[in-house]
């Protein structure tokens, strides 16, 4: 072996043991891919899983940025939607409308990402808990439109799909405004498309359950 070349290869230690760090990481994420949702694809076939929820969001959000309520840094947003969803590797996917699995996924989330964020980096780790917990938190105008694109993807391919998630899982209307009522922060002209070209004609035709006619009258009035 040539000393040059094992002297210049120790000289970068740090950064080896750092590179490693992150090759750790990125295969761990590799998971996502497994981690199946209840949302089927525009095909009406399959379903999707975790990561290509995660590129969807990501292309849609370089495509309806401009319909934010407020300005927001793009490429922020996009990381925030590339990250959220890996915690699910341990945690699993919670279905939108699972009452008893919403109750521990905070928990079961919060575990997970302790787990996998700090398998980079420090610095790098920190980072990713920033992230996730801004978007968890929902206050800043890139969080508001990130979980624009984490309601408005799923409630789109189930327009396209027929309803039929829908209609298996036995979905009412008020449930789907009770996810929503906070989309209008983050996009008020999204939320408005996503009611009245996804949600409305699939409750008339009876995709969505519907227990209260006035209901919608109401949750329209307050999203004016």
């Amino acid at each position: 072996m040539n000393p040059g070349l094992f002297v210049c290869y120790n000289g970068f230690g740090d950064s080896m043991e750092r590179i490693e760090k992150q090759l750790k990481f990125i295969l761990e994420i590799d998971k996502e891919k497994q981690i199946k949702r209840k949302t089927l694809q525009s095909n009406g076939t399959d379903f999707e899983d975790d990561a290509q929820h995660a590129w969807h969001m990501a292309i849609m959000t370089l495509l309806l940025s401009e319909h934010a309520n407020e300005e927001i840094d793009v490429l922020k947003t996009i990381s925030m939607l590339l990250i959220h969803d890996l915690v699910e590797i341990d945690a699993g996917d919670t279905y939108a409308y699972d009452s008893q699995g919403l109750k521990t996924q905070s928990t079961r989330e919060a575990m997970a990402a302790n787990r996998i964020f700090n398998l980079l980096p420090e610095d790098q780790a920190k980072k990713m808990f920033d992230l996730w917990n801004e978007f968890e938190e929902r206050k800043t105008p890139e969080a508001k439109f990130a979980r624009v694109m984490d309601n408005f993807q799923p409630v789109m391919l189930n327009a396209a799909t027929d309803g039929r998630m829908w209609v298996e899982n036995g979905v009412h209307l008020e449930q789907i405004l009770k996810r929503n009522e906070k989309t209008h922060e983050g996009s008020e002209v999204l939320w408005m498309y996503m009611y009245e070209h996804f949600i409305l004609p699939n409750v008339n035709k009876g995709r969505i359950k519907n227990d209260s006619s006035n209901f919608l009258r109401i949750l329209l009035y307050k999203t004016k």
